[in-house]
C-alpha cells in the first residue's frame, strides 16, 4: 500500500510557472479552457496550430532559482506546477529549445518537485531529452476527463517507471472513470501514484455528478493512493444548499439508476472542496520528501 502524507497545497509551498503561453486544444476537457480564455483576455493570440507561443522573460525564468533557494534556506520541499498556459509536451520545433531548458531548470532546482501536466503523454518519450535521467524531483503527470481519455492517455504515462510520482489530473470530471488497473503496478512496475480530481469552473461550466468523484475517492482509497479533491467546481447537489434562502440555477444529473441528482450553480468559492464528509489534501510520499 502506497505511503502518502496530507498537506495543504497553498502558500510558499506551491508555485505555478510557465516557460511560455499557448497551446491546442485536444480533447472534451479542453472545451472550456481558462487559459485560452485568459490568453484572450489580456490581448495574445496564442491558441490553436497557427498561432505563435509568447515565450516568457529571463526574470520569469530566474523565478525558480528563487524559490528553490528559499526551500532550502527553510529545510523544505516546495512544490512547482508547470505549466498552467501551456503544454510542456506540446510537439513544436519552436519549442526544442525552451523544453531542454525546462528540464535543464529541474535539474537545477532540487529543492523543488515540479509537477509537469500533458494532456500528450505519447509525446514524452519522444520529446524528453536523449538518454534523460530522470531526477527524483520530477513528477509527471497527464490529464483525465473521461474513460476515454484514461484508456489513451494512462498507458503512456506509465512507460515512465523511473519518475519520481506519476499522477492524474482528474479535472474537470466529465464522466465516470474507472482506473483500478492503472492503480497497480504494471509489467515496469509503474502505477498511478496520486490522484487530483476536480468539477469544472467557469462562464460556461459543466456540473460533475458527485459519483463520478465519490467513485474516484474509492478507488483511491481502496489501494491506498493518495487523492488530492481540488474542488467541486462551480456546481454541487442541491442539497447541500437547500434551506439558505437562496434560489440557485439547477441543472439535473443522473445515478446510474435514472435518479436525479439536482446540481446548484454557486460558484467555486461557495461550493468549497469538501466531499464525503471532508476536504482530501493527500500527497505521495517521494524518496525525498520521506
Amino acid at each position: 500500500m502506497a505511503e502518502f502524507t496530507k498537506i495543504e497545497w497553498t502558500g510558499k509551498a506551491g508555485k505555478t510557472f510557465n516557460p511560455w503561453w499557448g497551446c491546442v486544444k485536444v480533447s472534451a476537457g479542453c472545451d472550456h479552457c481558462y487559459a485560452n480564455s485568459w490568453a484572450n483576455r489580456m490581448g495574445h493570440d496564442v491558441w490553436g496550430p497557427h498561432a505563435d507561443r509568447r515565450l516568457l522573460s529571463e526574470s520569469n525564468w530566474k523565478q525558480p532559482l528563487k524559490w528553490n533557494k528559499k526551500a532550502e534556506e527553510a529545510g523544505e520541499r516546495h512544490k512547482v506546477f508547470c505549466a498552467s498556459m501551456a503544454d510542456v509536451f506540446e510537439n513544436r520545433p519552436d519549442l526544442i529549445e525552451p523544453r531542454q531548458r525546462v528540464f535543464d531548470l529541474i535539474d537545477e532546482t532540487p529543492a523543488l518537485d515540479w509537477l509537469v501536466l500533458t494532456k500528450r503523454p505519447q509525446n514524452i518519450k519522444k520529446l524528453i531529452p536523449k538518454n534523460y535521467d530522470y531526477p527524483p524531483n520530477l513528477w509527471l503527470g497527464t490529464s483525465v476527463e473521461n474513460q476515454d481519455a484514461a484508456d489513451k492517455r494512462i498507458r503512456y504515462l506509465l512507460e515512465h517507471g523511473r519518475a519520481a510520482v506519476r499522477f492524474l489530473s482528474c479535472e474537470p470530471l466529465l464522466g465516470p472513470v474507472d482506473i483500478r488497473k492503472y492503480l497497480q503496478p504494471a509489467a515496469n512496475g509503474a502505477k498511478i501514484d496520486w490522484v487530483i480530481a476536480g468539477g469544472e469552473a467557469g462562464g460556461h461550466s459543466r456540473p460533475m455528478n458527485p459519483l463520478w468523484a465519490k467513485s474516484l475517492i474509492e478507488q483511491c482509497q481502496d489501494t491506498g493512493t493518495p487523492v488530492f479533491y481540488k474542488q467541486w467546481g462551480d456546481y454541487v447537489p442541491l442539497k447541500r444548499v437547500s434551506g439558505d434562502g437562496k434560489t440557485y440555477r439547477t441543472i439535473p444529473v443522473f445515478k446510474a439508476n435514472g435518479d436525479e441528482i439536482p446540481m446548484a450553480r454557486v460558484g467555486k468559492k461557495a461550493a468549497g472542496r469538501a466531499i464525503l464528509g471532508r476536504e482530501w489534501s493527500e500527497f505521495p510520499v517521494t524518496s525525498l520528501s520521506a
